[in-house]
């Protein structure tokens, strides 16, 4: 019981490592919106990055949504998605694992 606890817990630890990732790329997600308004210089190796990161899945959302003209939604429903991802699937399968986990322990 003791071994099959530990892996729920280490799997529990596996998705809050995915789950800190998610908050890193909402940051990198901020920094590509500022970009967009500072009008920053393309040729940067910083902002290649941010772009090089952000643009695949912007442009999957920017896909699925009608043209507002000037004003790009497709971050902020990005946002979106990540903080329903966070919440909803992460912190929910974290808490059943460590619950899980700790119930096989006093079992045990």
């Amino acid at each position: 019981m003791v071994l099959i606890a530990n892996i729920l817990l280490a799997l529990a630890k596996i998705i809050e490592l995915s789950d800190g990732l998610l908050t890193i790329y909402k940051y990198i997600l901020l920094a590509n919106v500022i970009i967009s308004w500072v009008n920053a210089d393309p040729y940067n190796p910083i902002v290649r990055f941010i772009y090089r990161i952000t643009d695949p899945l912007l442009n999957r959302i920017r896909r699925h949504m009608p043209d507002t003209g000037v004003l790009d939604l497709s971050p902020l429903v990005a946002f979106a998605l990540i903080y329903v991802i966070q919440i909803v699937v992460f912190d929910t399968a974290i808490q059943y694992l460590m619950t899980s986990s700790m119930s096989l322990k006093l079992r045990g």
